[in-house]
């Protein structure tokens, strides 16, 4: 471990409020990148005419409240929540390559959207379909887990993640075979890369309260899942109940992935590569890693989301750019990896 990574892990406090202006940053940036122009005073009447509730709406200020706003908050909200969920997950299974998708909640939220766009349904029911799927993979893969006597749980757990994801993605394949090339393939497609392009502020809305739902027991629950980690045996002796504790924490987290995923599609890398980075900045333990991990998650979706919109005259789907930036940065940490993981 070099020195300079051991004095930021010894002020988190100086850590945690870099992460806080980093997250700003990206805000202004997220407001203010774009191809329609706004002066400063733009920001000001915005604010004035959100406040009084004002409905006759400038060009400007329909920019901002309507477009940019809701999609920096989208931003925020579903970088924090992957990054804090892939957080839960590389502890629990105390293995640094598991992200989100290692339960298939991905899969059978991007199955769930894909089936609501080949039934061509609306956009409410897109998400809905979406949100219902991840949640029942899950509730799959557990059922799997409990059935299965005699081996290790944790082992059985992601093995049959693995096979219902699989299976999730062969379907959605067959659906894409069968969907009109024209309309509907083209909105599959994209669905499953990934954006923050059609998300309004009544989505967000929607969206907070399972987000929030599920980041309340991963906070609450912080001291306890620092003592899962170590393992069930170590857990057991130190009086706690690791079985029942961890199936609330994989729910909460998938909760929040799930709630995500249903407004934003998928969107792979940040669950797996924004952990490592937290995890470098303030250590292993969860009490710091989480809030670190859900600041660095926001801040990064969001200039990823600027970027996507900003690089070209065509927007570039989230999931390639997430890929592109976390490819590179994750072979480095292989690299790295010899010194250890923490």
């Amino acid at each position: 471990m070099s020195v300079a990574t051991e004095r930021r892990r010894s002020a988190p406090g100086a850590v945690m409020a870099c992460l806080v202006f980093a997250v700003l940053v990206a805000v202004f940036a997220g407001l203010t990148a774009g191809a329609y122009p706004l002066s400063l005073q733009s920001y000001g009447r915005a604010l004035e005419a959100l406040v009084s509730g004002e409905t006759e709406l400038t060009s400007d200020e329909r920019v901002l409240l309507l477009v940019r706003g809701p999609r920096v908050l989208a931003g925020l909200l579903v970088g924090a929540a992957l990054a804090a969920a892939g957080v839960v997950y590389q502890g629990l299974f105390r293995n640094p390559l598991v992200s989100p998708d290692v339960l298939g909640v991905s899969a059978g939220a991007g199955l769930g959207a894909v089936v609501a766009i080949f039934l061509s349904l609306p956009l409410a029911m897109i998400q809905l379909f979406a949100f219902a799927g991840g949640i029942a993979t899950v509730a799959v893969v557990t059922f799997i887990a409990a059935a299965v006597q005699g081996r290790d749980p944790t082992l059985v757990l992601v093995l049959a993640g693995v096979v219902v994801g699989a299976l999730a993605g062969a379907v959605i394949s067959l659906l894409k075979v069968l969907a009109d090339p024209y309309d509907q393939l083209p909105a599959i497609t994209f669905w499953l890369l990934g954006s923050l392009a059609s998300v309004r502020a009544g989505d967000l809305a929607a969206t907070l309260l399972p987000v929030l739902l599920g980041l309340l027991p991963l906070v609450l629950l912080r001291w306890r899942i620092d003592i899962l980690s170590l393992g069930d045996e170590e857990a057991r002796a130190l009086g706690l109940e690791a079985g029942r504790l961890r199936i609330i924490v994989i729910a909460a987290a998938t909760l929040v992935t799930a709630g995500v995923v249903a407004i934003a599609g998928v969107i792979g890398w940040i669950g797996l590569v924004i952990p490592h980075m937290a995890r470098m900045l303030v250590g292993p333990s969860f009490e710091r890693l989480l809030p670190a991990a859900m600041l660095l998650g926001a801040a990064y979706l969001v200039v990823v989301d600027t970027l996507a919109r900003t690089l070209s005259a065509i927007e570039i789907p989230l999931g390639i750019l997430t890929a592109v930036l976390g490819a590179p940065f994750f072979l480095w940490l292989l690299w790295r990896g010899r010194h250890g993981w923490s």
